[in-house]
């Protein structure tokens, strides 16, 4: 499954070239964008951050490092086990585009996820 998964803006609505699922990782829907434009495949609101964990790191680059930590986590809870799960069957037959509607995609749940994913998630951590 390495590799499987990428992160883009939502806002970037253009699909990417390769096909795949795209799927929203943020607990709230993006601003402005109508699902119609979105071309989402699905919204799994239930892998994001937790509203707490959210609102501590309100995107704070300097806080991302604690962010990326607690949220990898998070991930491995009761809570957000049967989203991953879904994501790792998704990545199963397709490849999978997590969107985010967040500005600065290098500190983002969704660089988070992909990255957790592909690598130390692929051990079912």
């Amino acid at each position: 499954m390495a590799g499987s998964f990428s992160y883009r803006r939502i806002y970037e609505v253009k699909p990417p070239p390769h096909g795949g699922k795209r799927v929203l990782v943020d607990r709230l829907w993006p601003r402005g964008m109508s699902k119609e434009r979105a071309h989402l495949d699905e919204w799994l609101r239930e892998v994001a951050p937790s509203a707490d964990l959210r609102e501590w790191y309100h995107h704070d680059p300097q806080l991302f490092a604690d962010f990326r930590d607690r949220y990898i986590a998070e991930l491995g809870d009761a809570d957000h086990r049967p989203a991953v799960a879904h994501l790792r069957d998704l990545a199963a037959h397709d490849r999978v585009t997590l969107l985010t509607a967040t500005k600065d995609l290098d500190h983002s749940e969704a660089a988070v996820l992909a990255e957790w994913l592909d690598n130390a998630g692929s051990a079912h951590t």
